[in-house]
């Protein structure tokens, strides 16, 4: 039977290897090198903290057989600045970056930072469960807007976001992508 929970800081790994396929471009990009095993180390010290961006306290997690099968990521979309201070702070400590990066997301809504599910467990539905989760929590429970961007390369993912009940508010470029902003209010 598969679980949707909350994420706990211990997972940071597992979480990390997850949260790299939905995001192997931009964290390639975040640390100057196409280095997997350096990439997932940067996503797991942020994942394992509090107060930032990827912190396990915005991940919830698709669980299998105590396995890690999938993972969203969201945050209130008017913390996006603060949450990703210690970010900038860990690239240039750690990595002798400094960046200047485009906000994704604005106040006034919940944004979907990432969303990734293992090839092993894809076709399953576990996405969409956790999209679901995601629906019920913010805007069903808490009357919020949800918000994710969709690569305008990735049209089956935003035939999904659309069959439940996404609709396109604009576009934006981020990281040199064209990408459609969608959102999901009741």
């Amino acid at each position: 039977m598969i679980q949707i929970r909350k994420a706990q800081s211990t997972e940071a790994t597992e979480i990390a290897k997850l949260m790299l396929l939905a995001m192997r471009d931009i964290v390639y990009h975040f640390i100057g090198e196409e280095d997997e095993q350096r990439a997932i180390r940067f996503l797991q010290t942020l994942i394992s903290k509090k107060g930032n961006q990827y912190s396990f306290e915005n991940i919830v997690v698709a669980e299998h057989d105590g396995i890690l099968i999938g993972q969203i990521c969201c945050y209130p979309g008017e913390q996006v600045s603060q949450l990703r201070t210690p970010i900038l702070a860990e690239l240039a400590q750690n990595y002798g970056r400094k960046i200047d990066l485009e906000l994704e997301t604005q106040a006034g809504e919940v944004y979907i930072d990432s969303l990734a599910v293992s090839p092993l467990a894809r076709g399953r539905g576990i996405g969409k469960m956790l999209l679901l989760y995601a629906i019920d929590l913010y805007c069903k429970r808490q009357n919020r807007i949800l918000g994710l961007l969709v690569d305008r390369d990735n049209p089956n993912a935003k035939k999904l976001y659309l069959q439940l009940g996404f609709r396109e508010h604009g576009q934006k470029s981020i990281f040199g992508k064209e990408m459609f902003h969608l959102q999901y209010h009741i």
